[in-house]
């Protein structure tokens, strides 16, 4: 019974210690920089604010999930998802381009962002 505990609890602390690491990581994306590429990419066609003023065809980016937005930029770089206009500006961009992006967006209220 003893030596069964002795295992079980560094298990557990590597378990722990692997999964707050994913967790960091995944939290890790500069916000800054995002913001920056959004103005210099972005902004022209899904407006400053991430909510399209230009044309109500283009989807509003402020307040979606970073996760939808990230697979979004990778599918139109990848091809999966087609859109020539939406593929030539993802063709720029690196993953961590992408990541910062969909973080920014994230952070942003958008007009169907729930109230709290």
């Amino acid at each position: 019974m003893r030596s069964k505990m002795m295992f079980e609890t560094p298990l557990r602390i590597i378990a722990l210690a692997a999964f707050a690491g994913f967790a960091l990581g995944a939290q890790a994306k500069d916000i800054a920089a995002g913001k920056a590429k959004a103005e210099a990419v972005c902004a022209a066609c899904h407006g400053k604010d991430g909510v399209t003023t230009i044309d109500p065809s283009y989807p509003r980016l402020a307040g979606q999930h970073a996760d939808y937005l990230l697979v979004a930029l990778m599918e139109y770089k990848s091809g999966a998802r087609k859109n020539a206009i939406m593929a030539s500006q993802a063709t720029g961009l690196s993953k961590a381009d992408m990541e910062n992006l969909a973080a920014y967006y994230a952070s942003l209220k958008g007009p169907m962002s729930n109230k709290r």
